[in-house]
């Protein structure tokens, strides 16, 4: 049986987290053409240098050049906004993202240490003219800013302005399941960055392949959810992620960067205890729960996908290139 989504079937869902968008959209001249964009995800609006949420990640197919997943996977922790944008686009939005919390966090490289910075990226260039690097810092610290717990917008907006997906406009998507156990439910959102497949692949609808030759994509996929894992349990959430892109049917592509981030609102870690303990609760593994939760991310990306394609629009790119929307 399916589980309910929750009331925005979003993301932010789940209490606290937050998303904003910089879209881009300009034709430069006949050949060029700005079609891209930044999406920030926020775990919590407080200061994430100082209260870090618990996460874990996922490289499914490792085609892609995401910052800051040695130290998520070291240490479990994430610290500052999740940042999306496309390929060339990293280091700008990693400018960007960390002069804003450089601007609120004075203690950073001073009586501190530095901050692991958390970027991932898809491949734009089918429609955006990609060589032009029209993303600057400026774009991503107003991704931040905007960032809000309404509803996000879907589609070719932000860091999916310029993704395809099955061969039609994919983008962002989002959404959201409800787990209960006893009297608790908790939520469990997702967004998805869709930039994969070909049409014959696609097994949610029958359509037909166009011979259309677009680029190898790949897919960042984020989740978040207010129960109570340690970062080992969002590994295993993470890792679920590939069910989702199963369903979908994807096939891990070679070309295609499959990554998945994870993260819990349970337990913030204080970035300045002195305390030499730790204490927390967490779900324990061998609980039917733990079960509802995997079906939770499943349920979650196949959703985020289709979402992303069906609020997608229309889209003319660089040389004349034009992504459908699709019939969906």
């Amino acid at each position: 049986m399916a589980l309910k989504s929750g009331l925005k079937d979003c993301i932010t869902d789940v209490h606290g987290v937050q998303v904003g968008h910089t879209t881009l959209y300009e034709k430069i001249n006949e050949k060029d053409t700005i079609c891209t964009g930044v999406t920030a995800i926020l775990p919590h609006p407080g200061n994430l240098f100082r209260q870090k949420v618990i996460a874990g990640c996922s490289v499914i197919n490792g085609f892609g050049k995401t910052t800051g997943l040695v130290q998520l996977n070291e240490l479990g922790l994430i610290e500052s906004p999740i940042m999306l944008t496309n390929t060339l686009s990293i280091a700008p939005v990693m400018q960007g993202t960390l002069t804003y919390m450089l601007n609120r966090t004075e203690e950073i490289g001073d009586t501190t240490g530095t901050i692991n910075l958390i970027v991932g990226e898809c491949n734009d260039s089918y429609l955006n003219s990609i060589r032009l690097q029209a993303i600057t810092p400026s774009h991503a610290i107003k991704a931040i800013e905007s960032a809000s717990n309404e509803s996000s917008e879907e589609g070719a907006v932000g860091a999916g302005t310029g993704m395809q997906c099955f061969g039609y406009k994919g983008g962002i998507g989002t959404a959201s399941r409800l787990i209960q156990v006893e009297d608790v439910i908790y939520t469990l959102g997702g967004l998805v960055v869709s930039n994969y497949g070909n049409r014959k692949q696609a097994t949610f609808a029958d359509w037909e392949h166009t011979g259309q030759e677009t680029p190898d994509g790949s897919i960042m996929m984020i989740l978040a959810t207010d129960a109570p894992l340690s970062d080992r349990q969002l590994n295993r959430i993470a890792k679920r992620c590939a069910a989702g892109l199963g369903r979908t049917g994807s096939a891990l592509d070679h070309g295609s960067g499959d990554i998945a981030i994870a993260f819990s609102t349970a337990n913030q870690v204080s970035h300045d205890s002195k305390n030499h303990l730790m204490s927390a609760a967490y779900l324990r593994d061998d609980h039917p729960v733990m079960n509802q939760l995997f079906q939770a991310v499943v349920e979650v990306i196949e959703s985020c996908v289709i979402h992303s394609l069906q609020k997608a629009k229309t889209t003319l790119g660089r040389s004349g290139h034009k992504v459908e929307k699709a019939p969906l």
